[in-house]
């Protein structure tokens, strides 16, 4: 009894270090020439099982790569929530996932029942998490009635576990589908193994080692890492993540100028001389925004991307309420009014609205002081457009922080203004669009809708930012504050594992995660 005491607190120090652990022993027996080892189990075997002389343990540590635990913070940082499931022993992974910044220094426990919930073993789940065989885990969690029992345990294990260990394939499959039925979650699973392509296939993203993994898990996988490494995972959501939001900006600065455009049309109802003309209208869009949104393609990314909430896929809209009402009630209304205030601003504009004839005749000086006006109203709308390509690029970021790094934006915003003066200063495009040269006063008139969205966007963004560093350095709950203390190491121990960092590199996540 004591050299076993002796050898399990042996085996349970490297474990609780990390490590993996086998016991080495032997046994002497007559063996016919010629002999064998045969036998996997038990059952099988052709060589004694009992009588053996202990002689020691010795562990094993698998190095990862390095910034496993800066990847899992970033991701950590931008709302997503990252799960060790592996075949090694529960002390080995909680260990490493405590190394790696998975789990704090704290095993999490269920306070309503006292279980704990620190790491989550395959008999755990085969004794508690197995519906009955005509039900799924998905009728489970729509209805757990079906079997309380089961939707108890996966309900607290989606809400408080961390590590899985020493899980079967079809516990990792199961696993999968808890997150994303009791949870509601868009999962993620990364895996190398045979047995792994269940849960690679089951999961939203299944994710292949594209080094050393298996043909089957490839085949099963949406994405293959060429790279083997974690950090590659990161970056790609991080790309996943910049696509969309270009995107979003994109289709946010093509709508701003809808309003403005539609108005003038309206306005001709009430009596008011045409502001823009439809071939005005087609040379703003074709001329002018198609390439500026194109460029948006090609925006780097703000600081604040990778620390935002994620997107659900499937609840938030790329385009949504809040894009309508910033492109058609907020820029569109800045546009318009800086857009009628150039118009009005030309000569003559305010004596032809008393003009009630029915059908209105203008004269040819009528005409031309017109033509001045839908000029000027032109400007002012491409100038509004300038402004709103630039207030677009960032959703919070001062433009004085960001700067104008994307030199495509910057070459067609360029292009924009070139053929705008084009149009109105060459002859032939005078008359092919309806045109009348302006004078530099003019010019500098209606470019006041070009500073006008900046600076409201600047105010803008200055409170938003404000606003979340209001929250930020909100006071915690006690509650979440003992939470914080619990996954943030001490002085002393934040020192203890750099040192320890610095002579070794940080353990693999082990198996698949």
């Amino acid at each position: 009894n004591e050299q076993v005491k002796a050898i399990t607190s042996c085996y349970e120090e490297f474990m609780n270090l990390g490590k993996r652990v086998l016991c080495v022993a032997e046994c002497n027996f007559a063996a016919p020439p010629e002999f064998q080892f045969q036998g996997s189990g038990p059952k099988d075997v052709n060589f004694p099982l009992s009588g053996y002389t202990f002689l020691g343990v010795f562990a094993i540590e698998d190095p990862p790569k390095p910034g496993v635990r800066e990847s899992i913070a970033s991701m950590r940082d931008a709302g997503c929530q990252t799960i060790m499931v592996t075949g090694d022993h529960p002390s080995t992974a909680l260990a490493i996932s405590r190394r790696i910044g998975i789990l704090g220094d704290q095993e999490v426990v269920d306070t309503l029942s006292g279980e704990n919930f620190a790491a989550i073993t395959g008999a755990m789940i085969s004794s508690q998490g197995l519906p009955p065989d005509d039900l799924t885990l998905a009728e489970v969690a729509n209805d757990p009635e079906l079997a309380p029992e089961c939707a108890d345990f996966w309900r607290k294990c989606v809400q408080q576990a961390r590590v899985f260990a020493r899980v079967s394939p079809l516990d990792k499959q199961a696993i999968v589908q808890a997150y994303q039925h009791f949870a509601g979650e868009i999962v993620a699973m990364t895996g190398d193994g045979v047995n792994d392509a269940p849960a690679l296939k089951e999961a939203e993203v299944g994710i292949a080692m594209g080094i050393r993994g298996t043909e089957v898990a490839k085949e099963a996988a949406d994405i293959v890492l060429l790279d083997d490494d974690l950090q590659s995972v990161a970056a790609g959501m991080e790309q996943g993540r910049l696509c969309a939001e270009n995107l979003r900006k994109s289709v946010l600065y093509t709508m701003c100028s809808k309003v403005p455009q539609a108005l003038p049309t309206f306005a001709q109802l009430l009596g008011i001389p045409v502001a823009l003309t439809t071939v005005q209208v087609i040379l703003i869009d074709i001329g002018t925004d198609i390439w500026t949104a194109v460029a948006y393609a090609a925006q780097p990314a703000e600081t604040s991307l990778m620390k935002k909430k994620p997107r659900h896929p499937r609840k938030d809209a790329i385009v949504n309420s809040r894009m309508l009402l910033y492109s058609f009630a907020y820029i569109g209304v800045i546009q318009s009014l800086c857009c009628w205030s150039s118009f009005f601003y030309m000569p003559q504009m305010w004596t032809l609205l008393d003009k009630k004839d029915v059908p209105v005749i203008y004269t040819a000086s009528e005409k031309i002081a017109i033509q001045s006006g839908t000029t000027m109203y032109y400007w002012a709308l491409v100038c509004g457009q300038v402004g709103a390509a630039f207030a677009a690029t960032t959703t919070s970021m001062s433009l004085a922080t960001y700067g104008i790094p994307n030199n495509w934006l910057n070459l067609f915003i360029i292009l924009e203004f070139g053929c705008s003066i084009a149009v109105i200063y060459h002859t032939d495009l005078q008359h092919a669009f309806g045109m009348k040269a302006l004078t530099l006063r003019q010019m500098l008139a209606g470019s006041c809708a070009l500073f006008a969205i900046i600076a409201a966007e600047e105010i803008r963004k200055f409170l938003v930012r404000r606003r979340e560093t209001a929250r930020s350095e909100a006071p915690l709950a006690p509650a979440a504050s003992a939470l914080m203390k619990d996954n943030n190491p001490s002085p002393g121990q934040h020192k203890e594992e750099t040192d320890m960092d610095g002579n070794e590199a940080l353990p693999d996540i082990g198996g698949s995660a």
